[in-house]
């Protein structure tokens, strides 16, 4: 009896046993299976590379959809003025080489958005509030930086875009088709301001190191954010331009320490030129029109005759009458136009045509010596 207890209890000890191994076998299968995939996913981003003339496609379209959006603002003049500071300031970047394209969106929010490529945009509204070059610079290098750093291309390899841009790039490059697609992301990103914080760090401490580095008071990006926090003190939410109060007060305070520890020399603020060339000032928030839910969302203003949505799903993703890039526009600014925050849901003028400006080398060389 003993010793058939006894074989009773080995072939108990072993059944159990069976079922445990079988588990513990099943689990590490599954965290295999996972960090296959999480190696397979950092392969995939790793091996991801958007090309310069795919980064360029990218940023035209999303200046279009910007453009679109908001209108420009068809002041030649003024226009050349910002793409002066700007390419003064692009000089001393990582790129300089680039292509800057330096656009005056019309319209009285305060905001400014950088698309991939060379592409920065700021607001008629922004420009108003600033009160110096400095502050300007300081600005136009931050979203400089957002360029040089491929911030936004880098969002999207974050993001589940990454299946479709990698899987492109695996076939020979991204199409036309794909293109599109991520550009309808990217605009979507910008216009909601969904730079992570260490990208908007990144973009600061890079910013006033380059405008510092051609002249300008290393401050001045400082002195802009504090124009933005006093004019949203009394904002429950995020608006427009580099979010809510206590966040541009870390980031002004994370500045000033930056000037400090890398001894920013720049001193220039060029107020008076800045006074001549942007002889307006910005609206208050309660001024401010704002695109009303269900509008087009156009330049225009123009009320919509029926939902984009409805519309592109009857039209296969586009409409008939305003093609696939004004239909973008109106689905992405008609969202945009949830919440009605001032600065950005402000409307827009209806000119989205671009203001081109061409430099010459002694037009930069005659600017730059102005700046003391």
């Amino acid at each position: 009896m003993k010793a058939a207890a006894f074989v009773l209890s080995a072939i108990f000890v072993a059944g159990a046993a069976a079922p445990a191994r079988a588990q513990f076998g099943g689990a590490l299968g599954k965290i295999k299976k996972g960090a296959d995939t999480a190696a397979s996913a950092k392969k995939q981003y790793d091996d991801w590379n958007v090309t310069d003339a795919e980064e360029r496609q990218l940023g035209e379209q999303v200046s279009t959809k910007l453009r679109l959006r908001f209108g420009v603002t068809q002041d030649p003049s003024l226009t050349k003025y910002v793409t002066l500071v700007g390419t003064v300031v692009a000089q001393g970047s990582s790129r300089p080489g680039l292509d800057w394209r330096f656009i005056v969106l019309d319209t009285d929010g305060v905001n400014a958005y950088a698309a991939p490529g060379g592409f920065i945009h700021i607001t008629r509204g922004l420009l108003g509030l600033m009160k110096n070059e400095a502050e300007l610079a300081g600005v136009l290098g931050h979203e400089i930086t957002h360029v040089t750093k491929k911030h936004t291309v880098e969002a999207i390899k974050r993001g589940k875009e990454i299946d479709m841009g990698a899987n492109a790039a695996g076939k020979g490059g991204m199409t036309k088709d794909m293109i599109a697609k991520l550009a309808d992301k990217s605009f979507q990103k910008l216009f909601d301001g969904a730079y992570s914080r260490a990208d908007e760090s990144e973009a600061d401490a890079i910013g006033i190191q380059i405008a510092s580095k051609a002249g300008y008071a290393a401050n001045g990006l400082a002195t802009a954010l504090q124009k933005v926090a006093d004019r949203n003190a009394n904002q429950s939410e995020p608006n427009g331009f580099f979010v809510s109060h206590p966040v541009i007060k870390d980031r002004i305070a994370a500045i000033n320490k930056e000037i400090g520890a890398d001894k920013l020399a720049g001193k220039a603020l060029v107020a008076a030129r800045y006074k001549q060339d942007v002889t307006f000032d910005a609206k208050p928030l309660s001024e401010i029109p704002t695109v009303d839910a269900g509008a087009s969302g156009l330049a225009s203003g123009e009320k919509k005759k029926t939902d984009a949505r409805d519309d592109s799903k009857k039209k296969g993703g586009t409409t008939e009458s305003g093609g696939k890039q004004q239909a973008s526009a109106q689905q992405t600014a008609s969202a945009g136009a949830r919440g009605g925050v001032p600065d950005r849901d402000a409307k827009g003028g209806s000119n989205p045509a671009p203001v081109l400006v061409k430099l010459t080398p002694a037009e930069i060389t005659a600017f730059k010596k102005d700046i003391v």
